[in-house]
């Protein structure tokens, strides 16, 4: 199976200043991971659009698939209480 490339929307740099270190870490190897296998065990689909949701301990990943030009974009990554706001 052909590997998804990553792309990052611009905001995503911005929300992981306010991560601490060891949990960015997690986070960027979780998304990593993404790229062999996009609908991971645990992903969800996110009601409304296209968008997908993964957990790293009590942070959120949401991005979306484009499985015809096989591309994932992260959308944003946040703490689960703020995420969905």
């Amino acid at each position: 199976m052909a590997k998804f490339n990553l792309v990052f929307k611009e905001s995503v740099s911005k929300d992981l200043k306010d991560v601490p270190k060891q949990d960015v870490q997690r986070i960027l190897e979780r998304i990593d991971a993404l790229r062999d296998d996009p609908h991971p065990f645990g992903s969800v689909k996110l009601s409304g659009k296209e968008y997908y949701r993964v957990r790293q301990g009590n942070y959120r990943i949401i991005y979306e698939v484009q499985d015809t030009q096989l591309v994932i974009m992260v959308i944003k990554v946040g703490h689960r209480r703020d995420i969905y706001r």
